[in-house]
């Protein structure tokens, strides 16, 4: 039986409008296999809630550059699981200060991510959190 594709939901919440290293993560996401949404530029948390919720997601992925992340990802992960979308898995990416990612991963984040950080490792803890499998087993 071959495996399901894992849906992924890329979203650019708040006003930071650099969306390259999104755009980067998506394409080795589809790459690897994975069926991947990005929402685009400017997006509220409700917008991305909504999208989740209509796209049927296993993970959304959030990056966020300007420093607005202790606001932007409590609420998103609020409407989540207001949806009813526990099961999915919030990864965040980009500029988020050392001190920030332990608050993140105890709202329920599952992963933060920095700059270079390699997308082979994003793609193989997306598979881990997913499917419970390490990439290419």
């Amino acid at each position: 039986m071959a495996e399901r594709r894992i849906r992924v939901l890329i979203a650019k919440p708040g006003l930071d409008g650099h969306d390259r290293g999104a755009k980067v993560v998506a394409r080795a996401l589809r790459d690897a296999g994975m069926e991947v949404i990005y929402t685009g530029l400017r997006q509220t948390p409700e917008m991305i809630a909504e999208a989740a919720l209509q796209e049927d997601v296993d993970v959304v992925g959030l990056s966020i550059l300007s420093g607005a992340h202790m606001a932007l990802v409590p609420r998103i992960l609020e409407l989540l699981r207001q949806n009813g979308q526990d099961h999915v898995k919030v990864f965040v990416g980009g500029i988020i200060p050392d001190e920030d990612a332990p608050r993140l991963l105890e709202m329920g984040v599952h992963a933060v991510y920095g700059p270079g950080t390699l997308t082979d490792d994003i793609v193989k803890d997306i598979r881990q959190a997913v499917l419970g499998t390490e990439a290419g087993e």
